[in-house]
């Protein structure tokens, strides 16, 4: 049951997450607005946190083993996305105050950062997991 909740999870949390990304890419290419794209991220806010809830809720069902280097890279990786989908969530709320239609060099760079670091994280403990389960 652990294994399922964890799997559903990580569907849910990623899944919104890559949605998310979709949505920049959609705006950098010039097909939606700006305070589109702010406001269906925005939206995403509740499944991405909610999976990663239930990505750790399960993953402490699953008892990992916790003397593995690779577990505890995973588990740091869990940390460092955490972190950074707070940032994120604050870099949104600053974008969308400022109402401009167009986005500074510099909060462009930070939200291109934003989501590498997001994508190395869930990407980095998704192959984590994958490879210690095959254990």
């Amino acid at each position: 049951m652990a294994l399922f909740a964890h799997l559903a999870s990580l569907v849910l949390g990623f899944g919104a997450v890559l949605v998310a990304d979709y949505y920049a890419l959609l705006c950098l290419t010039g097909r939606i607005t700006l305070r589109n794209a702010l406001n269906s991220t925005a939206r995403l806010n509740v499944p991405i946190w909610t999976g990663l809830a239930g990505l750790v809720a399960s993953g402490v069902l699953l008892q990992p083993n916790l003397d593995s280097a690779l577990t505890r890279i995973k588990l740091g990786l869990v940390l460092v996305l955490t972190l950074n989908g707070l940032q994120a969530g604050l870099l949104n709320r600053r974008i969308t105050q400022r109402g401009t239609p167009a986005l500074a060099p510099r909060s462009l760079a930070r939200g291109a950062a934003t989501a590498l670091l997001s994508q190395v994280c869930w990407w980095g403990a998704l192959a984590i997991g994958f490879r210690n389960s095959q254990r």
